[in-house]
């Protein structure tokens, strides 16, 4: 069973810089991850995937400002928030699936409980 718990969310001016971090347990490092975001009123969306090579795939509203990193002598995966914009501002989630991505969003059956993001303007 894969656990996941995220933390490094918080409030921030739009400009600014977040670090958020999914430390996994249960789980091996050759898997596929990512990070999901929902806004109040809106559908969950794909932010960043990493696969277990470390591929990694990312939606166009983030590209150029985020980046998707794995720590795995720590089993954990970082998303670096940087150029923060108020359409930022959501719960993101880390998920994971055994093995590799295959595709760009799998079906991730492993989720966190989420970290809310706001960003300010």
């Amino acid at each position: 069973q894969v656990q996941l718990v995220e933390s490094g969310g918080g409030s921030v001016q739009a400009g600014g810089s977040l670090r958020l971090s999914c430390v996994a347990s249960g789980y091996t490092y050759r898997n596929c991850m990512g990070w999901f975001r929902q806004a109040a009123g809106k559908e969950r969306e794909g932010v960043a995937r990493i696969d277990y090579d470390g591929s990694t795939t990312y939606a166009d509203s983030v590209k150029g400002r985020f980046t998707i990193s794995k720590e795995n002598a720590k089993n954990t995966v970082l998303l670096q928030m940087n150029s923060l914009k108020p359409e930022d501002t959501a719960l993101y989630s880390c998920a994971a699936i055994t093995g590799r991505c295959w595709v760009d969003w799998p079906a991730f059956p492993y989720w966190g409980p989420g970290t809310q993001v706001t960003v300010s303007s």
